[in-house]
């Protein structure tokens, strides 16, 4: 009994001692967990920001190279030229524009900084065409 009563005082004094005291300690632990859920959260929105620029640029790069191919016998400045006013309407711009016969070969980067994104799209027709064929001969692919 002696033996529990000094214990007992020991810890009542030792808890009581300024330097073993843990009032304020949920408060350290709080902060801690709130400044982690904040770097979580950004982290995730900045995932999110690079997400949204990517599909954005891949959308512009391939509005942009079928308004390319579309345009492709207005000449290949005036193809480029429709093929960057589709791209401006998305949000983007295009970094380079060819335009071979029927095709197209566009690149449109979207974002700034480190999201900047750069998307390659090429577009024209799945199978030659002769432009001398009637409708009736061309393949149903191409109807």
């Amino acid at each position: 009994m002696l033996r529990a009563t000094r214990a007992a005082a020991w810890v009542r004094r030792r808890t009581r001692s300024p330097g073993f005291s843990d009032k304020g300690s949920a408060t350290v632990w709080a902060v801690g967990v709130i400044a982690l859920l904040c770097a979580v959260f950004g982290a995730v929105l900045a995932m999110g920001q690079a997400v949204v620029v990517r599909h954005r640029a891949a959308g512009a790069a391939d509005l942009a190279a079928l308004a390319a191919a579309d345009h492709w016998t207005d000449g290949s400045p005036a193809a480029c030229a429709e093929a960057d006013r589709v791209a401006r309407a998305q949000r983007a711009r295009l970094a380079r524009c060819t335009v071979e016969g029927e095709i197209s070969d566009v690149t449109a980067v979207s974002g700034a900084g480190p999201f900047a994104v750069e998307i390659r799209s090429r577009a024209g027709p799945a199978a030659p065409v002769d432009p001398a064929a009637t409708p009736a001969a061309l393949p149903a692919a191409v109807r």
